[in-house]
């Protein structure tokens, strides 16, 4: 709810999310209640007044932070549907960043289902 940068990428990542909701999941965690940015609350209070619609959850415990090595706010990671880390980016990110990375992941996941059926 404190982060700055991530008051500012929200808005794209809705918009992001509205044009590409069939395709891909958009997930945010906050996690300030561990970072000394925010209580869980104050950032409740931030998401009903914005009316984000994509989903938004919040962490119990560190280990979020932890496994996935989050050091600096925000951090994005984008996940491939096998579960494989594709790219983390720390810090401010914007739709065309995000549409990037999308289009470089619909890439990298041709580029792989291609070479796994050449070996078939």
């Amino acid at each position: 709810a404190f982060c700055p940068p991530c008051r500012t990428e929200m808005p794209d990542i809705q918009m992001f999310y509205d044009r590409f909701s069939d395709e891909v999941t958009v997930i945010s965690i906050d996690v300030g209640s561990y970072n000394g940015l925010g209580t869980q609350a104050d950032a409740q209070r931030f998401l009903n007044e914005m009316n984000f619609t994509y989903p938004i959850g919040f962490i119990q415990d560190s280990t979020v932070i932890q496994d996935y090595e989050i050091f600096n706010m925000p951090t994005t990671v984008f996940i491939m549907s096998n579960g494989e880390i594709f790219k983390k980016w720390s810090g401010l990110l914007n739709l065309e960043i995000l549409t990037d990375v999308y289009n470089e992941m619909e890439v990298s996941s041709s580029s792989a289902k291609s070479s796994k059926q050449r070996t078939e």
